[in-house]
């Protein structure tokens, strides 16, 4: 607990000139290669990690086509999934539309945020975007978690054989944990995440600022900015536990 306040804390300090303000969030998980894992999509020095169909890592500087796309073969990672860190901190990655900014503002940004409704509220989860959604409304992070719904694309089926819309429905995904057991063992805690942690809370608004990335995130992601409006050096060791209760 004391090691997730520290971080917090320290984001803070740094979110001055960031980007702050209310939202709300959605949640989706469709397999396909994110948006921020194309090379130049922001001041990093390497995209976002993708897989390949096994889930092994491409290290590729973001050049394999999308398994979204005809004949692409690179997938999101299954370690890029939701965990808690405690009780009311969560770590995870989203796909982000903020209000006045663009794509290379934010690909690769971490974002604290605070739920202000439904059974989650006060909790605090710090997101990095690695996702662009063309469906996405202002101030809007669709939350990445396996089981969430795959939305408008769907690599879900190619790359692990998951039902034609995705697993449960397509806007929503499933409606219960026990569906999660019938997902494929990478995915499985990811997926019992929402009904765990997160309540399986539907769609809360949040507000939000932005913050330097935990080094737990981006030791995933491997997506680091440079050369932002606020300090984006990673904070806090490189691996943090998953809390369970």
């Amino acid at each position: 607990m004391q090691l997730a306040l520290t971080i917090l804390a320290f984001g803070g300090l740094a979110s001055a000139q960031g980007a702050q303000g209310t939202g709300k969030t959605t949640r989706y998980w469709d397999c396909c290669k994110p948006s921020c894992a194309w090379p130049g999509k922001s001041t990093a020095s390497t995209p976002v990690l993708t897989c390949d169909r096994n889930d092994n890592p491409l290290n590729d500087r973001g050049s394999t086509r999308s398994g979204c796309d005809s004949g692409g073969s690179a997938f999101m990672c299954s370690n890029q999934s939701p965990w808690a860190v405690n009780e009311t901190v969560a770590y995870g990655w989203a796909a982000v539309n903020i209000a006045g900014s663009n794509e290379a503002s934010w690909c690769c940004s971490c974002y604290e945020l605070t739920f202000t409704s439904g059974p989650v509220s006060g909790k605090k989860m710090i997101v990095q975007a690695t996702n662009t959604g063309g469906d996405l409304g202002n101030n809007h992070f669709d939350i990445a978690m396996p089981g969430g719904g795959v939305g408008i694309f769907n690599a879900c089926t190619q790359q692990y054989g998951a039902p034609p819309n995705g697993w449960g429905e397509r806007y929503g995904g499933v409606g219960s944990k026990s569906a999660c057991e019938s997902f494929p063992d990478k995915l499985k805690a990811g997926c019992n995440w929402r009904f765990d942690w997160f309540m399986g809370a539907d769609n809360p608004d949040v507000r939000f600022r932005q913050v330097a990335c935990p080094a737990a995130i981006t030791a995933k992601s491997q997506c680091v900015r440079q050369r932002d409006v606020i300090d984006q050096t990673p904070t806090g060791p490189s691996t943090v536990p998953t809390w369970t209760p």
